[in-house]
């Protein structure tokens, strides 16, 4: 994996993520297709509307149809048809939701999978080789998600944890061979590792000092996002951008609403995930330039204008906010896709531009500019 820093608007950069399978420009929106599809999308479509990279999951492709079934039938890429890179989330935020059903130990995890209740057991090597079987192109090092709120104590036993299996990921990554698995020969994946510490800044510091020291492609910050209010998250994110090595790509997990992706990249951050716009989309809130949508709404039952008049994605030059309503109450899958694919799109495009702005020292004004776009509800 190559990474290049091209221009900065303040703190926020521009960058060039140089993967085996393709160019990943930063800023970027990961599209979350947790089960090897981003659910009510094809992989074309994903092309089409400007996705470069899309996340999923080591924890469900674990459970079913198992790594093993789709190393046999190619990996991942050829697995779901998607040419371009993939990021694969350790499981270790998925354990961390089963609270109820797992339990943690030095070496790993036991859980019960929440499809049948069946035990497994998931540890740091285990967690990489399931990667590897993949072929996924940035792996990310299994962690302990800390939860909100913590006492100090337990955050700092969840960080002790998190650096010990770092070091255990990156051990197994180097053990297998880069010829391994389905990826190209050669060129072998690119392993993330992940900060904790909660909403503690002196442990997140220390998180960092030690994730850095052990050395790895690229790092992230998980363990927000959890429940904590807005400006606790705030402030964890604006110290930890700078933080974070300038050389390496500044992972934000996780992360998905526009007012807060843009306090990210203004503090650095160059990647980000979320099931909010694909969410959001089966549930009938649309993102537009003029604010959120909620579709179902009766002023829009005779309304026969786009969706978005300044949107470009096939859903608003083809259908309007009548017929969008219409298929929402009568829950067709049409609407379930044709929502899904402006939300998308909306994504896409908000980075591109968002990336346009960087390149002329713009970002503050974008920024300004967009903020009727993330504090408007229609």
């Amino acid at each position: 994996m190559e990474f290049k820093i091209t221009a900065s608007s303040g703190q926020a950069r521009l960058g060039v993520l140089g993967t085996a399978r393709g160019t990943v420009n930063t800023p970027a929106f990961m599209p979350v297709g947790t089960q090897a599809t981003v659910k009510a999308m094809s992989p074309e479509e994903l092309r089409e509307i400007g996705a470069e990279i899309i996340l999923s999951n080591t924890y469900h492709l674990f459970l079913r149809p198992g790594h093993e079934t789709i190393q046999r039938l190619g990996g991942i890429h050829k697995f779901m048809n998607w040419p371009g890179p993939v990021l694969t989330d350790s499981g270790g935020f998925q354990v961390f939701s089963l609270s109820d059903l797992r339990k943690i130990t030095e070496d790993g995890v036991e859980f019960k999978s929440h499809l049948d209740g069946s035990m497994h057991y998931l540890d740091p090597a285990l967690a990489i080789e399931i990667q590897h079987a993949l072929g996924a192109d940035i792996l990310m090092a299994f962690d302990e998600c800390t939860p909100y709120p913590s006492p100090r104590e337990y955050a700092e036993k969840s960080l002790a944890l998190t650096t010990k299996w770092a070091q255990k990921c990156k051990e197994a990554h180097e053990r297998i061979s880069p010829e391994g698995g389905a990826r190209p020969a050669l060129f072998g994946p690119a392993l993330f590792a992940i900060v904790q510490g909660g909403m503690y800044r002196d442990l997140r510091e220390r998180s960092t000092e030690e994730i850095t020291a052990i050395g790895f492609d690229g790092y992230a910050v998980g363990g927000l996002s959890v429940g904590e209010p807005k400006e606790l998250m705030y402030e964890i994110i604006n110290y930890m951008g700078p933080m974070l090595p300038a050389e390496k790509p500044r992972y934000l997990m996780g992360i998905g609403d526009l007012a807060d992706m843009l306090e990210a990249v203004e503090a650095g951050f160059d990647m980000f995930d979320c099931v909010m716009p694909t969410r959001n989309a089966r549930n009938g809130t649309l993102f537009t330039s003029r604010g959120r949508v909620s579709i179902k709404r009766t002023e829009y039952k005779d309304d026969p204008s786009p969706l978005d008049p300044e949107c470009g994605c096939y859903t608003c030059r083809n259908y309007s906010r009548g017929y969008l309503r219409h298929l929402y109450l009568a829950r067709e899958i049409l609407s379930m896709r044709l929502n899904t694919i402006h939300n998308l799109h909306f994504y896409m495009e908000f980075f591109r531009q968002m990336r346009e702005a960087i390149k002329k020292d713009s970002f503050k004004e974008f920024r300004q500019k967009c903020t009727d776009m993330t504090t408007t509800t229609q």
